[in-house]
């Protein structure tokens, strides 16, 4: 294998490890956001747009 080919699959691994880091830490934070809106909910609070019938 040339230096070149080595350098090429090097920067191919890196882009693809950091690409899964930031798909795994999307997952978890929509997870996280997910939580606490139900958590939200629970306490009574509701979203702006879930008000019915009001003038804007």
């Amino acid at each position: 294998m040339s230096t070149h080919a080595i350098y090429v699959t090097a920067a191919y691994g890196a882009t693809l490890l950091v690409l899964g880091a930031l798909a795994f830490w999307i997952l978890l934070d929509q997870r996280a956001r997910k939580r606490e809106l139900a958590q939200l909910e629970k306490a009574g609070i509701r979203r702006r747009s879930d008000r019915a019938g009001t003038a804007r």
